[in-house]
């Protein structure tokens, strides 16, 4: 399984990026997806989740109403828009495909997981 995630960078604050994780249509076109980050000297945390057909979502408190999550179902590519970029939104991202097909916010039920891309919010 091999997932690439893309379109980190740096963007000042209140701006935009979108992100986007490349997979193979195969393995994950029943599974659920997901984005997690990674802050410098923190602990990964979890973004969004999107089902395996794109009909449920779920995001953390800290990004709800600014990131959305989806992917086109003739797609096998996940897309994060993020939105009013804050600097706490630092850190590494990482796409991840789950086994189910349930969005879940537990990075546990991730099985494949994406190199990762920088994205840094600064003035």
């Amino acid at each position: 399984v091999q997932l690439q995630a893309s379109g980190g960078g740096l963007v000042q604050p209140g701006g935009s990026l979108r992100l986007s994780c490349a997979a193979s249509r195969r393995t994950t076109s029943n599974n659920a997806m997901g984005w997690f980050r990674q802050a410098p000297g923190k602990e990964r945390e979890f973004v969004a989740a999107i089902s395996w057909n794109g009909g449920d979502t779920y995001y953390s408190d800290s990004v709800k109403d600014r990131f959305t999550i989806s992917r086109p179902r003739a797609s096998s590519t996940m897309y994060l828009q993020m939105n009013r970029l804050k600097p706490e939104d630092t850190g590494v991202y990482y796409c991840a495909a789950a086994r189910g097909s349930s969005a879940t916010p537990n990075a546990e039920r991730y099985h494949y997981w994406g190199q990762g891309t920088l994205v840094t919010v600064s003035s």
